[in-house]
């Protein structure tokens, strides 16, 4: 393990095969229908007796009606089934909110509404990992840490945090793209034992980022090689998954320490001027605790490693 480690470059990646851009997915490429598939995918998933309406046998949609989500939203059927169908744009706050409220959407989801109601159009921003990144990362010898972009490309990465993500210190052992990694490589499946969970969160961010960014290629080529290559991908895309880097616990296969339940954090790095920021994700363990042990082991295997002497 060599310190901090740093990819800047194509955001397709190694292996990344482009595609069309978009592929027809809903959510990439074009705010308006992104706006309708995000509601058509949020409606699905709400079972009409959650909102005090006889479900029945002989219904043919899952989850609500467009008449009943409008109902429910107090607005008109017409203007809805617009919203739905890219050819309403731009609603107000008040329609959004109630929205929001029908289809019972958490903070996240909501300000990923607001996101797509506002289609945000220009030049994608890029990243870049500062001197000052590189030498936090650098610092935390003991925290698996590493850091990524809007694409969930791994731009960079301390010791620690290449060993517990699957080898991103090698790079023909694991691809630097966390979405690819995760749905294209059966390993990842090893090293993630709630790999659902993690396949989740990535497509819930991929998401997020391309209502944030609706003119980026790259993004929508990944998204469009991920939807072809990974029924998964799909079957998670479709529900129309929103997800927000936060704090928690989650748990990594290490080939030598084991099953490792670490704390994690994230922290935002202010984007510049035309920049766009990164995400570093830190991770810790109890003092004391067998994980403690186990990182510690870690550090001090590497640090032999690179000291020949006895």
């Amino acid at each position: 393990m060599d310190g901090v480690r740093e990819r800047i470059g194509n955001g397709a990646g190694a292996g990344g095969s482009g595609g069309e851009v978009g592929d027809g997915l809903d959510g990439v490429g074009d705010s308006r229908r992104a706006l309708g598939g995000f509601l058509r995918a949020r409606r699905g998933r709400v079972a009409p007796e959650q909102v005090g309406i006889a479900g029945g046998r002989r219904r043919r949609v899952r989850g609500l009606r467009r008449e009943e989500l409008a109902q429910l939203a107090g607005i008109s059927v017409d203007y809805y089934v617009r919203l739905e169908q890219g050819r309403a744009t731009q609603p107000s706050p008040e329609v959004l909110d109630a929205l929001a409220r029908a289809l019972g959407l958490d903070a996240a989801e909501r300000r990923h509404l607001d996101t797509l109601a506002g289609a945000r159009r220009g030049p994608v921003p890029r990243a870049r990992v500062s001197p000052l990144l590189r030498r936090l990362l650098d610092s935390l010898t003991g925290f698996p840490a590493f850091a990524t972009n809007h694409r969930l490309d791994v731009v960079a990465w301390n010791a620690l945090g290449a060993e517990l993500s699957g080898g991103l210190g090698n790079p023909g052992r694991r691809d630097p793209n966390n979405a690819r990694y995760l749905f294209l490589d059966p390993a990842s499946r090893s090293v993630y034992p709630e790999w659902e969970d993690r396949a989740a969160e990535a497509v819930g961010q991929l998401r997020v980022a391309a209502g944030r960014y609706p003119d980026d290629a790259e993004l929508a080529a990944l998204i469009s090689e991920l939807s072809g290559h990974s029924p998964e991908f799909r079957r998670i895309w479709d529900t129309g998954e929103v997800v927000m880097c936060t704090a928690g616990r989650k748990r990594l296969r290490h080939p030598e320490a084991g099953l490792l339940t670490l704390d994690f954090e994230t922290l935002h790095v202010p984007a510049e001027p035309g920049e766009t920021g990164l995400v570093v994700h830190v991770f810790s363990a109890d003092e004391g605790s067998d994980e403690a042990g186990a990182l510690a082991r870690l550090v001090a295997g590497a640090t032999s490693a690179r000291d020949p002497r006895p």
